[in-house]
């Protein structure tokens, strides 16, 4: 293959793909009303935290693998700590931004010169990191939830509406992390209610994917066209599960 057909990562491209991905799958981590995962705060291998969108990035991804360890490392560091990633995984992108001068080195009659003024020109390059949940063989301190079991306060359900949801007889997962409808199993997967800071939102999310669970043929057989996220079809179908 030629330098010529070769095509440069870029980076900004995809995590923009990656984001339009998730909200494509209706998924929006940043709005869940429920907790993921360990640390709230992305770190790196020294615990320094993250930041700017480096630390809104690792936080989503979190969410959606249900990470249970806040720290952040690359390949070389991972084996550097005789620790081997684990076959399979896939690396997440991080960025960093900087800047660099550049002197102008020709005058406007061709001759070298150095300015006094060198201009400053920003540039951004990326990286690859695995969480330590992706990686065996790393001490224990990689692992804080693993080491001290995350307790969740007692969530206790509210009687009329928990009466309310199981008289209509869907058919629920209470596990996981991930809120959501699956049409091919017609089954709805909600995180249990101890992950809730709120009971009553719970019952808000539980009851926004039984919007989606009427949905089907052989229920109210409602559809408007091929749905995708941002188009009218997809508007529809969220405002009729928010009502």
């Amino acid at each position: 293959m030629s330098k010529s057909s070769k095509r440069k990562f870029d980076a900004a491209a995809s995590i923009t793909n990656e984001l339009i991905d998730i909200i494509d799958r209706g998924v929006l981590p940043w709005r869940k009303p429920w907790t993921v995962g360990g640390s709230s705060v992305p770190l790196r291998l020294n615990g320094e935290p993250y930041q700017g969108v480096n630390n809104f990035l690792l936080t989503m991804r979190t969410m959606m693998a249900g990470y249970a360890s806040p720290y952040w490392m690359t390949l070389r560091q991972a084996n550097e700590l005789d620790a081997k990633v684990i076959k399979g995984s896939k690396s997440s992108v991080v960025v960093y931004y900087g800047t660099a001068e550049r002197e102008q080195a020709e005058s406007a009659h061709g001759d070298q010169a150095e300015t006094e003024d060198p201009k400053t020109i920003p540039f951004m390059k990326s990286y690859r990191v695995f969480n330590a949940d992706q990686i065996e063989g790393l001490d224990p301190r990689f692992h804080p939830a693993a080491a001290e079991p995350e307790v969740h306060p007692e969530r206790a359900p509210i009687p009329h509406m928990q009466s309310f949801f199981e008289a209509i007889g869907a058919n629920v997962s209470f596990s996981g992390r991930e809120a959501c409808y699956v049409p091919n199993l017609d089954k709805i997967y909600m995180p249990p209610i101890e992950l809730f800071e709120n009971p009553r939102n719970f019952y808000a999310v539980w009851g926004h994917e039984l919007g989606h669970w009427t949905k089907p043929r052989h229920r109210l057989n409602r559809s408007y066209g091929d749905a995708r996220f941002g188009n009218t079809a997809y508007a529809r179908e969220e405002i009729v599960a928010l009502s």
